[in-house]
């Protein structure tokens, strides 16, 4: 067993370097491929790809080179004869049967007749007489039939076994019959030529190789001893491929060109042949030139793959994006919008309220995404419309710590420390919980990094940059910009409140606890709700959750997705298939299960081609390629993503291990923190509701029609709601922690309250930074991320809410009555 543990794991290897070799070959700017741990899978990123055709070729093919000798025609002659008879005696055979059954079909309608057909005169019997006659006379025309099969009568030339590419679906029919199979030699092989041959009126023909194996079926030499290969020219000009072999195999190629002089050796590369040249004379050196009527891409691709050297095993393509130019221009437009709008309406709040302090925390903020894009470049990152989002996400939740020091600063000032005290007490005191925070925060994105796939890895590393960023500008930067402004002592110039802050939120003494019974309750509405409709109605889940093929069509004008839907359902056999508008009327996204089990290239062309026909079909509107080609009726297909079935269960069961393995570990660092088991339970039931609330509020919103898709950067959206969740809790938890440390003879419901009541100022105006942001991602970040936006919106407010009315009760309600008996 680990035998073959080690083999699957050294061919992964070999095969993601040999990827490698071939993406950085093939001129992309900013390639990026990772291996997914324990998964058998490679992720690649390729922005730019104008032609994805191409690089489906390039990464599928195997890159098995054969060198093989081509074996002549008389030499299997007989071979080639009995196939013929074969195939003669069946359409004999067949014919007799057709003739058979249609003398029969006629004798019965006669015998049906009535009474005046059977009494015939003599001109009828004559009749009779010329029919018998044409009926032998078929007979000896079936058996002075040419004797000839398709194996023959559809050769186009008589230099070898070639055929018109149209009829090359019959000769595979006849060539992979066992029994025909069966009459040539056993150390033989049937091989098409790569590429056809076009003739001046347009036709293609396509040869068909017939090539020698050794023992073993073994070829004369094979790839393996390659050493470089390089785009050339051939002696007429054409494009060709240049190939040169290490000493060994420069040694065999020269013997087997030496025995092998005025004979063909085929190249052969993932059984297809490229070329079949003439031996002329010994090739000492390992030098080869391949031609074969290649364009100049093909001549650098095939290059490309012989310098790679060949994969252990083919590659499948079962997960696919492709995202148009203008699609794609549009996400970033809305995902930079979203960056600059949130930041700008995030710096102005924030002087507003905190006057120069707001300012202080401002240039730290802009630090801190001068810190994460400079990161991001030094790892070579490709920046991601999630990874915008990360970035949004952070500008918002960044400002939480300085958030925490202002309000422990000003808590400090009012009970009336003088301001050097105050803020050397405002940092000390909120350093704590910026790092349970930060930490328990931090925990998610790695968990979502280590589970997740595809675009949540990419959110994943932004909001583990931005946390780590972020706290590193808040304790500090910002404490260093602040030493700088309070350097004349408690006499500065520096305030952290402007006249309309100074007394907001506070003074606060609102019995929380008092209403956490309604709290249950209606949450519990809520949630019993949503898992009545999730169960009755069902969410919204997207490919990444079902498997299946999806496609962004951009028409003219508006289309009705209705009749359109109806149209394709025909066309797709009546797979599951939904059709619905994707931000703007005239583009919609068209998503099918048809062929969801089949991930071979053939499939997608043939979900495609379905596609493109139903619509025009039901719109009368003309397919066109580009975008730029479009015209009043016409529409294209400016985007694509596929996921397999089985890829599908994957990404839906590691993100259910993603959402468990965040608990459990948030579970464990609360309980380590805290000491506490009822601080760890109170905060994992807290998730668990706001968990259940996001979802229930995406089943109540496809019940009042709106429908957002449950994908994989939902899945991210959710972790990214516990983070936040958790660190609004953590932030309440604490201040408990330090309450229940001041010894007095309050209940535990009177110390959560004032701990509560002491925070409350925090707790909103982190929540409105961020609310703001994300509000401005679901405004303007583009469709793809409108359930993301949306998931986000829902958690930060439910997460708000949890963290007082859910968490902190639950402690309490575990928790006896007095306070000694909870102090920490």
């Amino acid at each position: 067993m680990r035998i073959i543990r080690s083999e699957v794991d050294d061919a992964i290897d070999r095969s993601f370097e040999i990827l490698r070799t071939r993406i950085d070959r093939f001129g992309t700017s900013q390639p990026n491929i990772q291996k997914l741990e324990n998964t058998g899978r490679i992720q690649i990123e390729l922005p730019g790809v104008d032609n994805p055709e191409r690089v489906r070729k390039l990464l599928q093919g195997v890159a098995k080179l054969e060198f093989l000798q081509v074996v002549e025609l008389n030499e299997i002659s007989d071979a080639l004869g009995a196939a013929n008879e074969i195939l003669v005696a069946e359409q004999k055979a067949n014919q007799k049967n057709e003739l058979g059954a249609k003398n029969s079909t006629e004798t019965s309608e006669e015998e049906s007749g009535n009474l005046a057909d059977l009494l015939q005169d003599e001109d009828t019997t004559a009749t009779e007489g010329q029919e018998a006659d044409s009926a032998d006379a078929n007979l000896d025309s079936l058996e002075n039939a040419q004797n000839v099969s398709p194996l023959f009568s559809l050769i186009r030339s008589q230099y070898g076994l070639v055929y018109e590419i149209t009829d090359t679906a019959k000769i595979n029919d006849i060539i992979q019959r066992e029994d025909i199979q069966a009459l040539f030699p056993r150390n033989t092989r049937l091989l098409w030529d790569v590429k056809p041959r076009k003739l001046d009126d347009g036709t293609e023909l396509l040869e068909l190789y017939v090539v020698r194996t050794q023992r073993g079926n073994q070829a004369l030499l094979t790839g393996e001893v390659v050493n470089d290969a390089r785009q050339t020219f051939d002696e007429v000009g054409q494009p060709a491929v240049d190939m040169s072999m290490d000493p060994t195999g420069a040694r065999k190629w020269a013997k087997i060109t030496r025995e092998n002089i005025n004979n063909r050796i085929a190249i052969v590369l993932d059984n297809y042949v490229y070329s079949a040249p003439v031996v002329n004379q010994e090739i000492p050196n390992g030098k080869s030139v391949i031609s074969g009527s290649f364009t100049m891409e093909e001549a650098k691709d095939l290059a490309n793959i012989l310098k790679a050297g060949s994969l252990p095993a083919p590659t499948r393509i079962v997960e696919e994006a492709i995202i148009g130019p203008t699609l794609g221009k549009e996400a970033r437009a809305q995902g930079i919008i979203s960056i600059v709008a949130g930041l700008g309406m995030v710096l102005i709040f924030m002087v507003a309220y905190y006057s120069k302090g707001g300012l202080i925390a401002n240039i730290a903020l802009v630090f801190n995404i001068f810190f994460i894009l400079g990161i991001l470049a030094q790892l070579n990152a490709a920046l991601t419309l999630p990874g915008i989002a990360g970035i949004v996400l952070t500008i918002g939740m960044s400002i939480d710590a300085n958030v925490l020091i202002f309000e422990r600063i000003r808590e400090e000032m009012r009970a009336g420390s003088p301001l050097l005290k105050a803020i050397s007490a405002g940092y000390s005191k909120a350093y704590s919980s910026i790092v349970d925070a930060n930490v328990t925060t931090f925990l998610t994105g790695a968990i979502l990094y280590w589970l997740g796939q595809g675009p949540v890895k990419g959110f994943a590393i932004t909001l583990m940059i931005g946390i780590a960023c972020s706290f590193f500008s808040a304790v500090f930067i910002t404490r260093v910009i602040v030493s700088w402004m309070s350097k004349k002592g408690d006499q500065s110039k520096i305030s952290f409140a402007t006249p309309f802050s100074k007394n907001l939120l506070n003074d606060i003494n609102f019995n929380f606890m008092s209403k956490r019974k309604m709290a249950y309750i209606g949450s519990g509405i809520v949630i019993v709700i949503g898992i009545v409709l999730m169960v009755t109605k069902g969410l919204t889940l997207g490919v990444d959750f079902t498997g299946g093929r999806s496609y962004v069509v951009r028409f003219a004008e508006q289309v009705e997705t209705t009749s359109l839907k109806v149209a394709l359902d025909g066309k797709l056999e009546d797979a599951g298939t939904e059709v619905k508008t994707y931000g703007a009327n005239n583009i919609l996204k068209v998503t099918t299960s048809y062929l969801v089990n089949e991930e071979s290239t053939e499939a997608d062309n043939t979900v495609r081609t379905k596609i493109v026909d139903g619509i025009a079909e039901a719109t009368g509107m003309t397919y066109v390629e580009t975008e730029s080609a479009m015209g009043d009726n016409d529409f294209t297909i400016s985007g694509s993503s596929k996921v397999g079935a089985t890829i599908a269960d994957d990404i839906r069961n590691s993100s259910q291990e993603s959402v468990i393995f965040a608990l459990i570990a948030i579970f464990i660092y609360i309980l380590i923190r805290f000491r506490r088991w009822q601080f760890g339970l109170g905060a994992v039931v807290a998730l668990f509701h706001d968990t259940l609330f996001v979802l229930s509020a995406f089943a109540i919103a496809k019940l009042l029609g709106f429908s957002f898709e449950i994908d994989q950067v939902f899945i991210a959206a959710i972790l990214t709601v516990i983070g936040y969740s958790i660190n609004d809790t953590v932030v309440v938890f604490d201040r408990i922690r330090e309450t229940l440390g001041i010894k007095s003879k309050a209940t535990n419901e009177e110390t959560f309250n004032t701990a509560i009541n002491n925070t409350i100022s925090r707790t909103v105006m982190t929540s409105l930074t961020t609310l703001l942001v994300i509000l401005i991602l679901f405004i303007f970040g583009g469709e793809v991320l409108r359930g993301f936006s949306f998931a986000l919106l829902v958690g930060i407010l439910v997460g708000t809410y949890s963290s007082i009315f859910i968490a902190t009760p639950v402690v309490l309600d575990l928790a006896k009555r007095k306070k000694k008996a909870v102090e920490a």
